[in-house]
């Protein structure tokens, strides 16, 4: 009798795994989907870092979302020129010219310029000293010298300096933004490389008190202002902020008289890296 019962529940359950097996490769042809074979062919272009930097998680779902069209073919910022030619070729679309992206860093309150308010003793980290206390600058808007960026990087584009400060080695960078979205200061940018001017200053504080705690601040003096065409610098918060829409690919400074020497012309900027790749 148990020996019945046991065959019987082995055959019911051999059917039932027949049954399922069946529905499921009728459901699996009427509902498959074949695969662009192009998505595979733009993988195979791309770099494969599946850094982030195009916006989406990886390499696979940027390659998805190119063909599509809803992704340019120039969106990766790990791939060069060439890159975005071959997925053109791919798709039979022509590649629209692009600038490289660069981390910019906008702050240059380094150890000589910043003003202390004590020692911090604390998680070695811009984020947790960012959390706990402001680490041992006074200036709240400053980078605070610990490195997140440096070891977010992929690419070993950025190395601290002597100053405490991040040096962009930009021969390594490739745009991807990792270092700009671990800062809790906002104090890295990615830039077009045509961004030949910028103001590295983020202090949203008053000039006198600005002043005083970094000497390379910002007053928002306004002599750029005064210096560019209408509409290309502005001061925004006590600021001075740059119109790229407006102000260009100029390399020249709107003024020589910038009080704390915090706007600079790049890649000449002692905050741009000279280290060889």
């Amino acid at each position: 009798m148990e020996l019945q019962t046991l065959l019987i529940s082995m055959g019911s359950m051999g059917g039932l795994g027949a049954l399922f097996s069946a529905g499921l490769a009728i459901a699996n042809k009427a509902f498959y989907v074949e695969e662009d074979p192009r998505i595979a062919q733009v993988l195979d272009a791309l770099p494969g870092a599946n850094c982030g930097g195009c916006g989406y998680p990886g390499c696979g779902n940027f390659a998805e979302n190119v063909v599509k069209g809803i992704a340019p073919v120039n969106g990766c910022p790990v791939g060069s020129s060439d890159t975005a030619k071959e997925i053109a070729e791919i798709l039979g679309v022509e590649a629209a010219a692009s600038q490289k992206i660069i981390a910019r860093l906008m702050c240059q309150g380094g150890l000589e310029e910043s003003a202390v308010k004590g020692v911090y003793t604390g998680i070695q980290s811009c984020l947790a000293a960012h959390i706990l206390n402001g680490g041992d600058k006074l200036c709240e808007y400053g980078c605070l010298g610990f490195g997140d960026c440096v070891k977010a990087c992929p690419f070993d584009a950025i190395v601290m300096g002597p100053d405490r400060l991040p040096i962009v080695i930009e021969a390594k960078c490739t745009g991807c933004g990792n270092c700009a979205e671990v800062c809790p200061r906002d104090v890295i940018e990615m830039h077009p490389e045509n961004h030949h001017i910028l103001v590295l200053c983020k202090n949203l504080d008053k000039g006198k008190y600005a002043g005083s705690v970094c000497t390379k601040v910002c007053i928002a003096c306004g002599l750029c202002v005064r210096g560019a065409e209408p509409g290309e610098v502005e001061l925004k918060n006590g600021l001075a902020v740059i119109n790229y829409d407006k102000f260009g690919d100029k390399d020249v400074l709107p003024t020589d008289r910038c009080p704390n020497n915090c706007m600079l012309v790049f890649p000449s900027a002692k905050s741009v890296s000279q280290i060889d790749a």
